[in-house]
């Protein structure tokens, strides 16, 4: 496993889905907590909720990393280098409010 993320060029500016797993809104399903993925913005459910949709995106998508989209957390998981970080500029979280 690498010390840095080598995915970070996957990282995008994009707007998220909605202020709630996307999945989840459509099958009236319920989240612990948000992760939205850093390349197409897709806000998905985390893996201590029942339906795991972040991680499902990821297996859909091979879009390599979410961010926390939880208040006041901004940290990064990528899911190919298996290791969390925090971005190198900090900025406003990305979070629902």
């Amino acid at each position: 496993m690498p010390d840095n993320c080598i995915h970070t060029d996957a990282i995008q500016t994009t707007q998220a889905s909605g202020n709630g797993c996307h999945d989840c809104l459509l099958v009236g399903g319920r989240w612990v907590h948000l992760r939205r993925c850093a390349t197409c913005g897709h806000v998905g459910c985390c893996d201590s909720s029942p339906n795991r949709h972040a991680t499902g995106h990821f297996h859909a998508t091979d879009h390599p990393l979410i961010q926390s989209f939880e208040p006041d957390e901004d940290w990064y998981w990528c899911y190919l280098d298996e290791l969390a970080f925090d971005p190198e500029e900090p900025g406003p979280s990305p979070s629902h409010a």
